[in-house]
Formats: C-alpha cells, sequence, structure tokens
C-alpha cells in the first residue's frame, strides 16, 4: 500500500510491521520510525487503527489463551502475502 505522498518509511514496510509496533516488539529507534509515518500519514493511520481493533478484538474473544508460535506464524505470513497481493492489484490499476 502506498498514499501517493513522499515519507522517509515506505507505507508498505510501515504497514509489514504494525503488529510489531502494536505488541511492542520493536526497538526503539523502529518504534519512533513508525510513530512518525503514521503521525503524518493518514491512510496508515486508519489502517492501524482498524488492525489494532481487530487485535484488541481478539484478545477479548479468546482470553489467556496464545496461539501457539507456528500458528502466528502461519497468520502472519498470510497477512503478510494478502497485503503484498493487494499491493500488486493496486499498482496494477495504476
Amino acid at each position: 500500500m502506498s498514499c501517493g505522498h513522499p515519507h522517509a518509511t515506505d507505507c508498505s514496510e510501515v504497514l509489514d510491521r504494525v503488529y510489531e509496533y502494536i505488541d511492542h516488539e520493536m526497538a526503539d529507534d523502529d518504534c519512533a520510525t513508525v510513530r512518525e509515518h503514521l503521525d503524518e500519514c493518514a491512510p496508515c493511520l486508519a489502517e492501524f487503527g482498524l488492525e489494532q481493533a481487530v487485535k484488541t478484538l481478539v484478545q477479548r474473544s479468546c482470553g489467556c489463551d496464545t496461539a501457539p508460535e507456528q500458528l502466528r506464524g502461519k497468520i502472519l505470513s498470510k497477512i503478510r502475502q494478502v497485503q503484498q497481493d493487494l499491493s500488486v492489484e493496486s499498482a496494477e490499476r495504476v
């Protein structure tokens, strides 16, 4: 995904790491880079808000159960693939 505006960090790079950001699994420098991008990019901020809402809903629905690491990896891989497919489709329309 790209909003069409130049940023120091590409939109797709930020969105690929949004769950790391939400889960506070990033180094402080990376976290600051993502925060800066979200502060200046409304489409990415909206996507971040959606991802955060989904994560909160899943967390609330699943209680304290944690997904096996292998399942988590498969889901993240699928999400990245869908994001990449959408990015390619978007580029083809332009």
